[in-house]
């Protein structure tokens, strides 16, 4: 059972996702707002919740951790704000780096905006790379796992590079499973939900940024060729209720709307970490 530390954790995308796979366990989770902070107490009511990324230390977690994971915040690169990157105090990809390397965990995933491609992301891949990691992002929207919506992201995820030959090898698997051409599995990425590669830690040069076009291309197909998941029913979607423009009596709709908006699609998580279980399987 791989250890989870769940950062910006929102209302649990990320750790339901993973925990579905049977192969992941949330040990800690970190999040600063008060009604998500209520929805992890009641769904994960044994797992301990700290407040605040910027002063978590790598010492609070009790035992080892093999997986970080979280959705950092989109605002500093997102095009539907001022894009001041660095210079946002909402900029907290560096205590997520920190974290890493207090805890050295095995496994990184990240997930933020489409927008962070040409804003941020080399400087992640750079953090990585500097810490031993080999690194891979792709485009995942949501409609690769049968969500009626586009909601683009990018996933990075990377793994600490033990050896040379291990390095090698999860390189080789990551070209085997892009070229698969199957839904989403229990044993690796589909073509479709990997949308493309964008970068990969171990090349030189800009990450990526040539690809919004071909990223644009991939997510028109999945409006296009709508393909069922068959692989994992849970995967499926129910019909969305029709409730109008106006909804009465729903307690905290603003909470939750606010929430949902800002929260991983599950299945997402799911689907990656149906893959690094399969790497770990294969692992040397």
């Amino acid at each position: 059972m791989l250890r989870v530390l769940d950062l910006f954790s929102g209302i649990g995308g990320f750790s339901l996702g993973l925990e579905r796979t049977g192969g992941f366990e949330t040990v800690a989770f970190c999040e600063y707002e008060p009604f998500p902070r209520a929805v992890l107490a009641k769904h994960w009511p044994n797992v301990p919740c700290f407040p605040d990324v910027r002063t978590l230390k790598g010492s609070d977690i009790d035992g080892p951790v093999d997986v970080i994971c979280g959705g950092y915040p989109c605002q500093p690169f997102s095009t539907a704000g001022k894009r001041r990157g660095k210079e946002d105090d909402r900029h907290l990809w560096p205590e997520f780096s920190r974290l890493m390397a207090e805890l050295r965990p095995s496994w990184v995933i990240g997930e933020n905006v489409a927008g962070h491609i040409s804003m941020g992301l080399d400087d992640v891949l750079s953090d990585l790379e500097g810490q031993g990691y080999a690194a891979r992002t792709f485009v995942i929207p949501a409609c690769a796992v049968d969500a009626p919506h586009r909601r683009d992201r990018v996933w990075t995820v990377a793994h600490a590079r033990h050896s040379r030959v291990h390095e090698r090898r999860f390189n080789d698997d990551a070209q085997r499973e892009s070229r698969k051409p199957r839904g989403m599995g229990g044993d690796g990425l589909s073509r479709r939900a990997q949308g493309k590669v964008l970068a990969d830690a171990n090349n030189k040069g800009p990450q990526g940024r040539s690809q919004t076009r071909d990223a644009a291309s991939q997510r028109n197909g999945c409006n296009q060729q709508p393909q069922r998941c068959t692989d994992l029913p849970r995967a499926a979607w129910l019909p969305e209720p029709d409730v109008g423009r106006v909804a009465n009596g729903v307690p905290r709709r603003v909470d939750r709307l606010k929430a949902l908006g800002n929260a991983v699609v599950p299945q997402i998580p799911e689907m990656i970490g149906y893959a690094i279980l399969k790497a770990e399987k294969e692992r040397p």
